[in-house]
């Protein structure tokens, strides 16, 4: 059975053509490396480029997508799998139980919401399935100090930053997935 990568990104097709590269490259390496890819079925945006370049490098690509999104997201029909959902909740729900890993990429508002909650899980030991966030050209260094800020004003206790790891470049994602970093904690003294 192939391992599946849950990958958060943007949808949009609005962006900066270096994204969209990117999001190609990815998809090559992640099946050189043995992945397969888990992500929310579209087919436009930097999820759409990531799942056909999955696709065209022989992998799995397996797409979870609610049904009202279908036209909207234009579903990728030519996903090994396509899993239609009835809600966002839904889709957030299997793609986090049938990942063994999630991987962040650039995004919006619900690639945000997405990571943030998987690293609420990772902090209350729901899950120790490892986080990477991508920070392509720094796209998340001021969300990575937002994170930093919180912890200096005690809205969370140190350690947030042990919550997902942080590569630069799709190259650095690998070591950090054949290692990840562990976190306990017990949220209760924290």
């Amino acid at each position: 059975m192939t391992k599946l990568l849950c990958v958060y990104c943007s949808s949009s097709t609005q962006l900066d053509p270096k994204y969209y590269q990117e999001a190609e490259r990815l998809g090559r390496e992640m099946v050189a490396e043995g992945w397969g890819l888990i992500y929310g079925g579209g087919n436009v945006g930097l999820m759409g480029s990531v799942a056909r370049s999955v696709k065209a490098a022989g992998g799995v690509v397996v797409g979870v997508i609610p049904d009202f999104m279908q036209t909207r997201e234009l579903a990728y029909l030519e996903a090994s799998e396509l899993v239609i959902v009835p809600t966002m909740r839904e889709r957030k729900r299997i793609m986090a139980e049938r990942a063994q890993a999630f991987l962040t990429l650039p995004g919006g508002i619900g690639t945000l919401e997405e990571m943030t909650e998987i690293m609420s899980e990772r902090y209350l030991n729901l899950t120790q399935k490892p986080l990477v966030l991508l920070n392509q050209d720094g796209f998340y260094d001021e969300l990575l100090r937002f994170f930093e800020r919180m912890v200096a004003e005690k809205f969370k206790s140190h350690g947030l930053a042990e919550l997902l790891a942080v590569a630069p470049t799709v190259s650095e994602i690998w070591p950090l997935l054949r290692q990840p970093k562990e976190y306990r904690t017990d949220p209760l003294w924290h």
